[in-house]
């Protein structure tokens, strides 16, 4: 069976989900998050301390997805652990099989319900980019010591896309690039001629053939929501129109999955864009679906 990487290097347009791992310990607990996925989502993140909270441990929670047949994208924070510790668990991801990594920065404790936790942040993510692909690459540590058993690791960061202005440059894309990064997930970008823009950018600079894009996509539940994702969630482009369809919704639930349904084939005719990253806060049960009438209705999704 083909893996995220093998379908982006066919040409695949790929759509990624996600899941929080519950505040549990148990297995069964997870699974009901992440099974009703299985066999839709081409790959899955596992948060790793979303909104600074505590969860089941995100590595556990990927080698658990792995046993399961569903392959994790590991979110992977500078935020709550120095070096020695990331390095650690570098190696205990992929000695349980887990390949994809998305490398973050972390939220900020003051964000969480723990706001006098301190936090670590001993590397920042391009470091921790750059970490994970000597580990990959050259088999060994930073401090140069050769490891055993291979990690066959699919470098992935986070971007926020713009309707760039005049002289913008992508220095924080490529920065990310440098260090390690072949696939990226955005922030949520509803707006297919941001996108449109954006990746013109990104062609003029060089940029968008070296990495694969998975533009972030929200199936929104209401329009009270919708309008604070807009004013409040920082990087977010949600279009003043589609907030207009889902304050005139009769079903505001369904009304999301239509409008995010015909953001991701807007999305998917844009060439650059290799695929959609699925992100629901609190509207979990709206993903399975969302994806089943994507890949009816969507054409690249079809080939």
């Amino acid at each position: 069976m083909a893996n995220l990487q093998d379908k982006l290097r066919a040409g695949r347009f790929v759509l990624t989900a996600e899941v929080t791992p519950p505040v549990s310990a148990a297995r069964a607990d997870l699974m009901a998050k992440a099974l009703p996925l299985k066999g839709l989502a081409d790959a899955v993140n596992v948060t790793d301390g979303a909104g600074a909270r505590p969860h089941l441990g995100a590595v556990t929670a990927a080698a658990m997805l792995v046993a399961e047949g569903i392959e994790p994208i590991l979110q992977f924070t500078c935020r709550d652990r120095n070096r020695i510790g990331l390095q650690s668990d570098l190696l205990a991801a992929a000695a349980s099989g887990v390949r994809n990594l998305l490398i973050l920065r972390g939220d900020d404790p003051s964000a969480g319900d723990q706001p006098d936790a301190k936090p670590v942040f001993d590397l920042d993510a391009r470091q921790l980019l750059a970490t994970a692909r000597r580990l990959r690459d050259a088999g060994e540590l930073p401090t140069g010591r050769k490891i055993g058993g291979r990690c066959d690791f699919f470098l992935g960061g986070a971007d926020n896309p713009i309707d760039p202005p005049p002289g913008w440059e992508p220095k924080g894309l490529a920065g990310k690039i440098e260090a390690g990064a072949q696939f990226v997930q955005t922030q949520f970008c509803m707006d297919a001629g941001v996108v449109r823009r954006y990746m013109a950018r990104l062609t003029e600079h060089g940029i968008a053939g070296k990495v694969a894009m998975l533009i972030g996509v929200v199936p929104m539940r209401s329009a009270k929501s919708a309008r604070w994702m807009k004013e409040k969630l920082y990087g977010t482009i949600i279009p003043d129109a589609m907030v207009a369809r889902m304050e005139q919704a009769s079903d505001p639930v369904e009304e999301g999955i239509r409008i995010c349904v015909d953001a991701i084939a807007d999305l998917a005719a844009i060439p650059e864009v290799a695929g959609v990253h699925i992100m629901a806060p609190n509207n979990d049960a709206a993903v399975p679906v969302l994806i089943a009438e994507a890949r009816k209705s969507v054409k690249r999704l079809a080939t």
